[in-house]
């Protein structure tokens, strides 16, 4: 039955404008805004796409909702700060990150940030 489709998955956004400048010129991705109104479809990296829409009782995810491998966290971290992403902080959890937003504490090295609409996405070390 799916064979021949093209999944996405989604999610929603407060502002579609301010995330559209937000993953387009602080992320450096390809958005695409769809034909209905308050729409985005976000060309991520490897050739997928993700859909962001206004959705007018927004409430940001808990969780992460989008992930980025890259070959350094600690780079991408520095970049992204230069780009003025600001990056979470969990003290006394068990996601405990250091000065520069990184968790180093098992697993791969992974930081957290969020999106204009408060969701969370991450970089994460692909060793």
């Amino acid at each position: 039955m799916f064979e021949n489709s093209t999944a996405f998955a989604g999610f929603s956004v407060d502002d579609a404008a301010r995330a559209a400048s937000f993953y387009r010129d602080t992320l450096g991705l390809s958005v695409e805004e769809a034909r209905q109104e308050g729409v985005l479809f976000i060309d991520l990296p490897g050739g997928s796409r993700v859909l962001a829409y206004a959705k007018p009782t927004h409430e940001p995810a808990t969780f992460t909702v989008l992930n980025f491998p890259v070959p350094d966290v600690e780079a991408a971290v520095a970049e992204l700060k230069e780009r003025g992403v600001t990056f979470e902080h969990y003290a006394g959890t068990p996601m405990e990150t250091d000065e520069q937003g990184i968790f180093r504490g098992g697993g791969p090295l992974i930081a957290w940030f969020t999106d204009p609409a408060g969701n969370v996405l991450s970089v994460l070390e692909d060793s």
